[in-house]
């Protein structure tokens, strides 16, 4: 309560300052306003009974003033009466939520107050917010960002890290520099820069009398970015120091100590209508939370570390059924069940096809493919003893693989069409610690007809060949944008090759947006299939529920 009426009186004085100074600057307000509501309904078809509470929402309304070099901001967030099905439940009810006050210029970046960062890839170290996935995993502290040159950047944090509405135990500690090697010599077709990072974590464990592992844990990295006109090359390596490994959620073990480490390369060509990228990521041991009873959890709340999927990110629906979740940490179950980490990649190749050619015709086309393996890290584990030694490039057992090729043609000046084919392996056994293994065939066909620039309608149909799990699946979408302020849509997933008759169910969604200016006001009812829900390789996972929602977004 402190700290906040001391941001407020703060605020009230910077604006007392600014309006007092006379000066022809003006104060710039700006901000905005979203809130995500659902009403949960009865579904006899789902079995699903509505929640005891069942009407939510989760509001958040921020507001920043802006005058010469300061900025400051507030964002509150109310989730009343419960939050949405499945978020964190640390948010709850209504509080201010984050707050900064921010002095800038050209070479210097003071941040008092809650704010995000990210150094490098993200692997050591990414604070960022998703309101969708439920995640505001900024720091409340100070950072500093010293840039007194074009080839140089310091960056310095500290502070704790946000976990609802309150903030962790662990202290977070960082600095990262990076060197613009090509401006430094002035190189004139090429860029060339170096970067160096140390995070550590403070967290003394009350609960271990006399642990076997130190309080701070020490992370360090180091990086390289290079290019050459069409030609890119990255890597990254990240060590982690000896810490206690978390297998059950919230049980840390004094006996089983372990360092983790990561290795990211990045390598491309691209130039007018071709391209090809290649990523490659090795992770063990790699979980980093600012508490270390926060690994496990299924809310992504107190992680240090951005480590998303490297995958294709699907728009099917289907295709997002099994989807892939990184696994950067260990968990030693049973001769079947022996995880590390990960090591495995991606590559995407696309080609825009001649125009007047045989397959491009008079307006082109687009040839798309991706390919991505992932597989548990080989080595030797010790049980049932908790211990292991990993070969570093050496291939476990296989968790999840997609191939996929998609095909764009535009046929005459209104009419365009998309043809996919998806071919999945997924291990349920060992992404999700259950049982099974999963392998789908996916074709995908979509086509989108222009009336006017603004009048449009988009239709697309999918199937789905599993030979297992929930077997086979149908799904439909048809998009009407009535013009550039009015749009509607319809869609249907039909799992009718369940081996359960009962279970044969239609997950129907329909609803509507309306845009008007910078305020966006959607829709919608329908079931919700309980499963994964993404945004950028990031997951959260949602029950099975029916209802009615709606959500309104504006910024002023």
């Amino acid at each position: 309560m402190k700290i906040r009426l001391f941001f407020f009186v703060a605020l009230t004085a910077f604006c007392a300052n600014a309006q007092e100074s006379g000066k022809p600057e003006k104060i710039n307000f700006y901000g905005g306003f979203e809130s995500n509501s659902q009403w949960y309904l009865n579904d006899k078809g789902l079995n699903v009974v509505h929640p005891e509470t069942p009407l939510r929402a989760n509001s958040y309304l921020f507001a920043n003033l802006k005058y010469k070099n300061w900025i400051a901001g507030i964002q509150g967030e109310s989730y009343e009466d419960q939050a949405l099905l499945n978020f964190n439940p640390r948010y709850d009810k209504s509080d201010v939520a984050t707050y900064f006050l921010q002095f800038k210029n050209d070479k210097i970046d003071l941040t008092a107050g809650y704010f995000y960062e990210q150094f490098g890839s993200g692997l050591l170290y990414r604070s960022w917010e998703d309101r969708a996935l439920g995640i505001n995993n900024s720091l409340r502290g100070g950072r500093v960002i010293f840039k007194p040159n074009s080839y140089f950047t310091l960056k310095s944090i500290y502070g704790r890290q946000r976990t609802g509405f309150d903030i962790s135990k662990g202290e977070i500690y960082g600095v990262d520099t990076e060197i613009v090697l090509s401006n430094l010599l002035q190189m004139k077709t090429s860029e060339l820069s170096l970067g160096l990072t140390y995070v550590g974590r403070e967290e003394i464990v009350e609960s271990i009398p006399n642990p076997n592992f130190n309080s701070l844990t020490n992370g360090y990295a180091a990086r390289i970015d290079f290019s050459h006109n069409g030609f890119y090359f990255s890597t990254e390596y990240n060590i982690k120091s000896k810490d206690a490994i978390i297998e059950v959620r919230e049980q840390i073990e004094n006996n089983f100590i372990k360092p983790g480490n990561a290795l990211l390369m990045n390598l491309g060509y691209s130039k007018k209508g071709f391209g090809i990228d290649g990523s490659f990521r090795r992770l063990e041991n790699m979980g980093f939370f600012s508490e270390r009873i926060a690994k496990g959890n299924a809310f992504n709340d107190r992680i240090l570390n951005f480590i998303p999927s490297l995958t294709k990110q699907h728009h099917y629906n289907l295709a997002n059924i099994y989807v892939y979740q990184s696994q950067p940490n260990v968990f030693l179950g049973d001769e079947t069940l022996l995880k590390t980490g990960e090591i495995g990649g991606q590559v995407d190749f696309f080609y825009n096809i001649k125009k007047n050619s045989l397959l491009g015709g008079k307006y082109g086309a687009k040839l798309a493919i991706n390919m991505s393996n992932w597989n548990a890290l080989g080595g030797t584990f010790y049980l049932p003893k908790k211990d292991y030694a990993t070969d570093y490039f050496a291939f476990g057992k296989k968790y999840f693989s997609d191939y996929n090729i998609e095909f764009t043609k535009k046929w005459n000046a209104k009419w365009q069409s998309v043809f996919s084919y998806i071919n999945q392996y997924y291990n349920k056994k060992l992404i999700e610690e259950t049982y099974g293994l999963v392998q789908t065939n996916i074709l995908g066909a979509e086509g989108t007809y222009k009336f006017t620039d603004s009048k449009s309608i988009r239709v697309v149909g999918e199937h789905m060949w599993a030979d297992s799990d929930k077997k086979n699946w149908a799904a439909s979408t048809v998009e009407f944008n009535l013009n550039s302020k009015l749009s509607f849509f319809t869609s249907d997933m039909y799992n009718y090759g369940n081996d359960d008759p009962e279970a044969r169910n239609h997950y129907y969604n329909l609803g509507g947006a309306f845009r008007q200016k910078s305020t966006r006001i959607a829709l919608s009812y329908g079931r919700q299939r309980g499963g994964l829900v993404c945004v950028g390789g990031v997951c959260r996972f949602v029950p099975e529920s029916s209802g009615v929602s709606l959500s309104l977004n504006t910024t002023f």
